[in-house]
C-alpha cells in the first residue's frame, strides 16, 4: 500500500495540483511554519532550506491563496496600487518602481486605474477592501478636505498616499506648489509677459503658478484653461492669441497635455518658443524627442517609490497613532528647447 507522501505525488503528477504546505514541508522534511516563512517571503531562513522549499513548490505548482490568506487575518502580502491615469508614462513609471520595491519585501500589487473618475475611485477602494490586502498605495483625486481621510480610515488597513498631500494621512509627494512657482519665475525670466496655465483650477499647480507670478507682480496677466479635449483645447488657444499680443508662457499640468499644446500652436503658426514659452510637468521620457525639447518639471519617482512603499512597511508593522508623514521631495525643472 502507498503511503500518505506517495499518494500525494502521484495524485499531483496526474495534474492535481491542490498541494498544501503542510504537503511540501512533508516532501521536503522541514516544519509546515519553516515552509510559510519561506512562501510568505521571510528573510530568516537558511539558504538551503528556502531552495529545497521553493524549488518543491514550484515542482508542484504550489499556488498562494492569498485571499484565503487574508480571510484567516494572515497578510496575504498583496499592495493595492490606486492611481489616477496609467496612460501617463509618469504614472506607468511609478507604477513600476512601487512593483520593484514591493517584491523586494516579498509583496506582489494590484493595480487599479481610476482614470481621474471619483466612483470608479470608490468602486475600487471597496474591492481593495474585499481582496484584504496589506496595504494601499493611492493617487487621490481629491486631496482637500476630509473625504479621503474618512476613506482611509475606513479601509482599515495602513494607507500611503503619493505624489500627493492628504491631510491627517501618509503622504510621499512632490511639493507642487513651490515647483510651479518655479516655472513662473522661470518663463517671466526668458522675458514672457502674459501667462496661460492649462488643467483644473483646484490643482495645486495652478496654485503655484498664481503665487509665483503674485510675487513678481504678474498675477494680473495669468489666465487659465481646463482642458478637455484637443478640438475645445485649440479654440481655447485660437481665441487667447487672437485676443492678445505672444510671448505668452505657458504651463501645462503634465507632459501628454504639454504634448498636445504644442502640436496645436504649430497648427495655429505660433512659433515655440519665439512667440510662445511651454512648460510641462513630470519629465517623462518623451521630452527630450520632442521638436522643439520639452522643459517639464521632473519628479524623483524612484525615490519617491520608495519612500511610499518604505513608510507603508513602515505602519504594517507599527500599527498605531504616530503623527502621519509629510514628506514633501523637491522638484528639478528640466530646461530644454520649449521655453
Amino acid at each position: 500500500m502507498l503511503n500518505y507522501v506517495q499518494q500525494k505525488r502521484i495524485r499531483i503528477h496526474n495534474g492535481d495540483n491542490m498541494i498544501t504546505m503542510t504537503e511540501i514541508a512533508r516532501l521536503t522534511n522541514v516544519s509546515q511554519p519553516t515552509v510559510s516563512r519561506v512562501l510568505n517571503g521571510n528573510p530568516n531562513v537558511a539558504a538551503e532550506i528556502r531552495e529545497r522549499v521553493l524549488a518543491c513548490a514550484k515542482e508542484h505548482n504550489y499556488q498562494f491563496n492569498a485571499l484565503a490568506k487574508g480571510l484567516q487575518g494572515s497578510r496575504t502580502m498583496l499592495l493595492g496600487v490606486l492611481l489616477t491615469d496609467i496612460s501617463n508614462s509618469f504614472f506607468a513609471d511609478l507604477a513600476k518602481e512601487i512593483e520593484r520595491e514591493a517584491r523586494r519585501s516579498g509583496h506582489s500589487m494590484i493595480l487599479f486605474n481610476s482614470d481621474y473618475d471619483a466612483e470608479r475611485e470608490q468602486a475600487y477602494l471597496d474591492v481593495v477592501r474585499r481582496y484584504r490586502v496589506d496595504g494601499v498605495l493611492a493617487v487621490p483625486l481629491l486631496q482637500e478636505g476630509t473625504a479621503w481621510p474618512a476613506c482611509a480610515h475606513r479601509l482599515d488597513i495602513p494607507v500611503v498616499v503619493v505624489t500627493r498631500r492628504v491631510e491627517g494621512v501618509d503622504s510621499v509627494y512632490l511639493d507642487h506648489t513651490a515647483a510651479s512657482s518655479q516655472v513662473a519665475h522661470h518663463l517671466a525670466g526668458r522675458g514672457f509677459h502674459r501667462f496661460l496655465f492649462i488643467g483644473r483650477k483646484y490643482d495645486t499647480k495652478y496654485l503655484g503658478f498664481y503665487q509665483g507670478l503674485a510675487e513678481l507682480g504678474l498675477a494680473d496677466q495669468m489666465g487659465s484653461v481646463e482642458y478637455v479635449d484637443d478640438r475645445q483645447l485649440r479654440a481655447e488657444l485660437e481665441a487667447y492669441f487672437r485676443q492678445h499680443s505672444p510671448r505668452a508662457g505657458i504651463f501645462a499640468n503634465n507632459d501628454v497635455c504639454a504634448l498636445r499644446v504644442l502640436r496645436l500652436l504649430r497648427e495655429l503658426g505660433v512659433s515655440v518658443p519665439q512667440e510662445a514659452g511651454v512648460v510641462g510637468f513630470d519629465a517623462t521620457y518623451m521630452g527630450p524627442y520632442l521638436n522643439p525639447s520639452l522643459t517639464s518639471v521632473s519628479q524623483p519617482v524612484g525615490r519617491m517609490a520608495s519612500e511610499a512603499v518604505g513608510r507603508l512597511l513602515y505602519r504594517m508593522d507599527h500599527p498605531g497613532q504616530l503623527p502621519a508623514l509629510d514628506l514633501a521631495l523637491p522638484a528639478d525643472l528640466v530646461v530644454r528647447e520649449s521655453s
